[in-house]
């Protein structure tokens, strides 16, 4: 049944996420819904691709003689609006995206807050969901996060690392939908976090659950606002309308309400009035082995998967960056035995950047927010990270390129397996930590016919608090080192479909004391693969 669901599931969600409908109509009756046309001047269709071609062509993805500027102007023919080279919106138009009062999104957290204190007291019975004016009076007691009154909880690995992230997007789209942008939104993830930890449990509140629900929660918070905005298209009527509104809600549930309260459901403009980005979805299913302690190729239990890629925006576009107009995310999930139904989610957004070129090879450079969440029934790793990127584009030939991108960051905060981990462990079973991080991944698309590439992830976390297995309890601190290597091939069919096989090897060393145990697993992922390219994009940038 759950494979069922996320299958049907995943595969709705690139018909929605992807371009946006044209509706070619230029009847009397009927409003053209296109934000650029002249009713005046002929076939809508005709003038709405002359104005892309001109678009594309005087914005093109690295800096040549002849083009005409290097990144994106003021246009008379959309409203004025500042667009990227596509004919897009570089951000939601303010006119119909109003910025509510700073007290709208407060008390949207606070209800947030609310519900799921009332979901754990009244109807799962939680004990540490009882709380009461006492309760609320000792944890204001306790201070500032950092002070000895704060704690580190013992609960298991995807409560810290993912249910709480996700939560704490909830807090960011309080703000993000209520007319804030990035950076004005963070801070409401934070306050949200903090409110939770103070009134919503009874027991000493836990610094940890106040970072992951912050940070990770902005980070994911964006990425759901903006595939929501490729959902969202104000022009459309009717069904399609419908399952617009239904699939954006589902991406970001407090957009959804929003847009719901402040009537935007069924508002109906006709131009674009969300900023949208070019997007291509990867997405593939299979199935998987973890190898047993012998690593023999496809040794371990089978295993089926369902997985799917985000690449938004084009980091190649000569343009002024902003948070998040390029990002990627990735998730996995594992639908055989075993709780741990996500097993992987990793993910980056740029945060500030500068595009630039040397000959024909295109480059990005910039900061970026990274996101590292590995439940593998072999290992635990999820990492806060922030550093730095180099992107790169180079053709090799018509339709062949080699895209390369190497990463940098330090690690604030992380949290790490080192000992043998349980599947069905409630109790901590991992260290929190901080430490660094390097990535290089790298892919060569030859045309149509096939796509090599192999990705290096390599951690390094000392760490600062730990316990042992399925019993809370300190035990000596020591540095955790882990390496993944990862090498893929896919070949194509037909038209978007291609076959493909992913190895893994995962490479652990735990150091303390000067006594250093070293395990190395190897993984197999063997796959059908659709890749769903925007259609009104120009250029394959799937990283």
């Amino acid at each position: 049944m759950k494979i069922t669901y996320i299958s049907a599931l995943l595969l709705f969600i690139p018909v929605y996420l992807i371009g946006q409908n044209i509706h070619p109509s230029n009847t009397e009756n009927h409003i053209p819904k296109q934000d650029t046309i002249n009713p005046n001047k002929g076939n809508v269709d005709e003038q709405l691709k002359k104005i892309k071609e001109k678009k594309i062509k005087e914005h093109s993805d690295s800096i040549r003689p002849d083009s005409i500027g290097n990144q994106p102007k003021k246009s008379r023919k959309i409203d004025t609006l500042v667009q990227n080279k596509y004919g897009d919106l570089l951000r939601d138009d303010p006119e119909y995206n109003k910025k509510y009062p700073l007290w709208v999104p407060l008390v949207e957290g606070a209800g947030d807050n609310i519900v799921l204190s009332l979901i754990d007291s009244k109807i799962l019975n939680y004990g540490w969901a009882q709380v009461s004016l006492t309760s609320w009076n000792r944890n204001l007691d306790a201070g500032f996060p950092w002070s000895s009154k704060w704690d580190w909880d013992q609960t298991r690995f995807g409560n810290d690392f993912l249910g709480h992230p996700i939560f704490g997007n909830f807090y960011y789209n309080d703000a993000r939908a209520n007319g804030y942008n990035f950076w004005a939104s963070a801070p409401y993830a934070l306050i949200g976090s903090y409110e939770w930890k103070i009134c919503g449990e009874n027991i000493t509140p836990e610094r940890n659950s106040l970072i992951a629900t912050t940070i990770d929660g902005i980070l994911l918070g964006e990425i759901l606002y903006r595939l929501s905005s490729n959902i969202l298209d104000d022009r459309t009527t009717g069904a399609e309308r419908t399952f617009r509104e239904i699939l954006a809600g589902i991406v970001d549930p407090m957009r959804g309400f929003n847009r719901l309260i402040q009537g935007k459901t069924s508002r109906h403009t006709n131009k674009e009035v969300y900023q949208k980005e070019p997007l291509n979805i990867t997405f593939y299913g299979g199935i998987h082995k973890i190898n047993d302690p012998t690593n023999a190729i496809l040794s371990g239990t089978t295993s089926e998967i369902l997985n799917i890629q985000f690449d938004y925006g084009n980091p190649f576009e000569i343009r002024n960056r902003q948070p998040f107009d390029f990002f990627k995310l990735r998730v996995e999930t594992d639908l055989g035995i075993g709780r741990k139904i996500i097993d992987n989610v990793t993910g980056y957004g740029i945060l500030f950047g500068r595009n630039g070129e040397d000959g024909k090879l295109a480059l990005l450079e910039g900061g970026l927010l990274y996101y590292d969440y590995w439940d593998k029934p072999i290992f635990e790793l999820s990492t806060i990270a922030l550093g730095g990127g180099i992107f790169s584009k180079l053709p090799l030939g018509k339709t062949s390129f080699l895209y390369t991108n190497l990463h940098l960051a330090i690690v604030p905060f992380a949290g790490s397996s080192s000992e043998p981990i349980s599947d069905t462990s409630q109790y901590r079973d991992f260290n929190f930590g901080y430490g660094w991080e390097g990535k290089l991944e790298t892919s060569l698309i030859l045309g149509k016919v096939a796509t090599l590439g192999v990705n290096y992830y390599y951690f390094m976390l000392h760490a600062i608090n730990s316990v042992g297995v399925d019993e809370p309890g300190p035990v000596s601190l020591g540095n955790n080192l882990l390496g993944i290597l990862q090498p893929k091939v896919t070949f194509h069919i037909y038209k978007n479909l291609s076959i493909g096989g992913e190895y893994y090897l995962y490479a652990q060393t735990h150091i303390n004391d000067g006594y250093s145990i070293s395990t190395h697993t190897t993984e197999q992922e063997l796959f059908l693969e659709f890749y769903f390219e925007d259609p009104q994009r120009r250029g394959h940038f799937n990283l």
